[in-house]
């Protein structure tokens, strides 16, 4: 049996690789507006987190998704992510 490799991806906020369904993915889409992809199959650019509040949060304050994804973040964004974000 052949074993599947596994997608890694980066988070922004922590620069740690993950699997990528361990992150959640922000996304912008062509039109420029971002949202939050759950599925991780949205089209346009996206940035991979952690679903942790300390990486919501430090990315927040580095303004690293409004670099990634060349667009404002909308607090709303974060909010939503941290209403998600799994307590550690």
């Amino acid at each position: 049996m052949k074993t599947r490799k596994i997608p890694m991806r980066k988070c922004v906020a922590c620069q740690e690789m993950k699997q990528k369904k361990e992150l959640v993915r922000i996304v912008r889409s062509p039109e420029g507006e971002l949202s939050i992809d759950l599925t991780g199959k949205k089209s346009g650019r996206g940035a991979y987190l952690c679903h942790t509040e300390e990486c919501i949060e430090l990315a927040k304050k580095k303004n690293t998704l409004k670099n990634h994804l060349k667009s404002q973040v909308s607090t709303e964004i974060y909010e939503e992510l941290l209403k998600g974000a799994i307590k550690e």
